[in-house]
């Protein structure tokens, strides 16, 4: 089974991780199998994969595309905030290597019935998975005002959310896709001042709220280092500023033997430093990657490396 969805910085994040043959490894965001097709290749029969999604239907093209490889890979539905969990389900030592792309993925953006997409019409859904909580139509419709403008500006920093929310209140019930872009669209002045569709931000920000986004990602970062082997690596990608900045702010904190304040002079917090960071600098997708991907443009791959025992 071919899949739509081209996996971003893939060589990046197989590099990154240093996998050797027998290596336990969670892909905790495995979609369509594109990140770990590679990672199955490099730990050989020896090695083991966990891979999880919530999308039942990502699973379904994973499953096709990683059935050569039966013997070492285990699928399970679930989201990765559940990954403690899920690894506790199927026995696994500490992993020496956890990946997790995050966001919303091509397959999912080009499927109108999924509903994350502002140019092609379908309901309001943005669910990640089945049954994940209330779906878009339902936050688009039932929110008072102030609460959607604050979800707009905060997981969408969109500037002009007041006047959006107002209109969106005005247009109820909005029941598709393009309806609601319609109608932010109207709300900001057409599309004559924006580099991108003027409901980029709103849509993304809707999304968020309905997958709990970073609320998953909070919960998710100590679990993925506390399931690492020492000298296991943790690789994350990130699409957008509020998630790189969870990630990059984590892990600096997990880096530090201290987090009291710089002018206390005796340490109290007794926080010890669990991981090194290896990338200072987030890696980036090359102009030929963005050229054959413009999905990878904005992708940002940071990664850590569990410290070992002394």
């Amino acid at each position: 089974m071919d899949s739509p969805h081209q996996p971003v910085l893939k060589q990046q994040v197989l590099d990154a991780l240093r996998l050797k043959t027998g290596y336990c490894v969670i892909d905790c965001t495995v979609g369509a199998g594109g990140h770990a097709e590679g990672i199955v290749q490099a730990i050989g029969p020896g090695g083991q994969l966990l891979g999880l999604d919530a999308d039942p239907t990502a699973l379904k093209i994973a499953h096709a595309r990683l059935s050569p490889f039966q013997g070492s890979v285990r699928l399970v539905q679930t989201n990765f905030e559940h990954v403690r969990r899920a690894v506790a389900a199927a026995g696994l030592p500490p992993a020496q290597a956890v990946l997790a792309d995050l966001g919303v993925s091509s397959m999912q953006l080009d499927n109108p019935e999924r509903g994350f997409s502002f140019t092609n019409d379908g309901p309001l859904d943005m669910r990640m998975g089945p049954g994940a909580g209330q779906s878009a139509a339902e936050l688009v419709n039932t929110l008072p005002e102030k609460a959607l403008a604050d979800i707009i500006y905060r997981y969408g920093e969109e500037r002009k959310s007041r006047p959006i929310a107002k209109a969106i209140i005005r247009a109820r019930p909005i029941a598709s896709t393009l309806a609601l872009a319609e109608v932010v669209s109207r709300a900001v002045g057409g599309r004559r001042k924006y580099k991108i569709h003027p409901a980029t931000r709103t849509f993304q920000a809707i999304r968020i709220a309905v997958n709990d986004e970073l609320g998953a990602l909070e919960r998710f970062l100590p679990q993925a280092i506390s399931l690492l082997a020492p000298g296991g690596r943790l690789a994350i990608i990130s699409f957008h500023s509020l998630e790189d900045r969870i990630v990059k702010h984590y892990f600096r904190q997990e880096a530090k033997d201290c987090l009291c304040p710089p002018r206390q002079p005796v340490c109290t917090c007794g926080h010890q430093a669990a991981v090194t960071v290896i990338t200072a600098r987030p890696v980036t997708a090359g102009p030929i990657e963005i050229q054959s991907n413009p999905r990878a443009r904005s992708a940002k791959l940071r990664v850590v490396e569990r410290m070992r025992k002394t």
